[in-house]
């Protein structure tokens, strides 16, 4: 029986498990199917909200947090395991901006690195970009990071550790209650149980909670993605533009996202966003034209009102809690929210106030 049983895999999962870990606690974590292969692994990886100033004060106060905290990250992962997340710190242009001066509002109030420059810069630095363009927002310490890289250098970091079990290919069956207390789950291989349970399973984390009355309101909201095989070089700092972005990776390949689509838990990619994917890059990219789109594929962010996640206690029930619905910035806002959750777990003055992720005030009963 451990101290802790996680329920999800994912970047949320599994940095709560290294975080509570490496306080000394013992931790289980399940995931229905392997770690980080849902929207951990299908996401963009941009380490900042996209267009940052039309978020709530909670996500940018988490953000700056987990920015910061990225550039270490990266370098413990690689030493602890030899997988590289690959975080490339190069920044990110945005372009057609209709709101820049909001942007530049919000940079001064929360002291953000983000000016307005000229296209001899733009095109100084991205000369691949479609002409036309006569000006953009530059934010030089924005940084991505390759998802799949980072969740499987951060499950590599946990199947390490002597005090974390890591079970994948459970399916949660049910929640064991007795009275009003969360002794553990039931999965299709049997019971686990720990002194307190944490459900961090993203789009799923709602259904999860149901069975006690409680109706959260995480949604699935589907996006859909493709990669270029490009060459090194062609595209070298994240852009962004109406809403989607082009993003490079180490290896020279461009990816480009994504839709937003309220279609359910349904998870299969469509002929009408390939062809609205191809148009946006090229669009952005003109000479990504000439190279094949490797892949194409979908996943569900899990949604949440005006994307601000519920950390925190699940109402009624003191053992049980909640790290979830952080929609399209799981990955940007993981080490800020695990370490915030943690800090409550382990009775630390927690990095941020709480309050304004609290699940009491902002469920229902169903």
């Amino acid at each position: 029986m451990s101290d802790y049983l996680i329920v999800g895999g994912g970047v949320i999962g599994m940095m709560m498990a290294r975080e509570l870990s490496t306080a000394g606690a013992d931790v289980t974590l399940v995931d229905r199917r392997g770690c980080a292969e849902e929207s951990s692994w299908a996401g963009g990886g941009i380490v900042s909200p996209l267009y940052p100033w039309r978020y709530k004060d909670p996500i940018t106060a988490l953000a700056t947090w987990s920015q910061s905290s990225y550039v270490l990250l990266a370098q413990e992962l690689l030493e602890e395991t030899g997988y590289d997340p690959e975080l490339r710190q190069k920044g990110m242009f945005m372009v057609s901006v209709e709101d820049a001066d909001e942007a530049r509002r919000w940079a001064a109030k929360h002291h953000r690195p983000l000016t307005t420059v000229d296209a001899d810069f733009l095109y100084q630095k991205e000369p691949h970009l479609k002409e036309g363009f006569g000006e953009a927002l530059w934010m030089p310490e924005v940084a991505s990071i390759r998802n799949p890289r980072l969740g499987r250098s951060l499950r590599q970091s946990l199947v390490g550790r002597d005090n974390v079990t890591v079970l994948e290919h459970q399916p949660l069956e049910s929640l064991i209650i007795e009275g009003e207390q969360v002794k553990g789950i039931k999965t299709n291989k049997g019971e686990v149980r720990a002194d307190k349970t944490i459900i961090a399973a993203g789009s799923w984390s709602g259904e999860l909670v149901k069975p006690l009355g409680l109706n959260v309101p995480v949604e699935p909201v589907r996006g859909q993605m493709m990669i270029f095989k490009a060459p090194q070089g062609l595209v070298n700092r994240v852009v962004l533009m109406d809403g989607r972005y082009v993003i490079p990776r180490n290896d020279g390949r461009v990816l480009i996202g994504s839709t937003m689509e309220h279609t359910g838990f349904e998870k299969e990619t469509t002929e009408e966003a390939r062809a609205s994917l191809y148009e946006t890059a090229i669009n952005i990219v003109p000479e990504l034209a000439d190279h094949p789109i490797e892949h194409h594929w979908a996943g569900l962010r899990p949604g949440s009102p005006e994307g601000v996640p519920f950390i925190g206690t699940v109402p009624g029930y003191e053992n049980l809690y909640m790290n979830a619905g952080h929609f399209r910035n799981g990955l940007v806002l993981a080490p800020a929210s695990t370490r915030l959750l943690a800090d409550q777990l382990l009775g630390r003055t927690p990095i941020i106030d709480p309050a304004a992720y609290m699940l009491s005030g902002r469920v229902t009963s169903v």
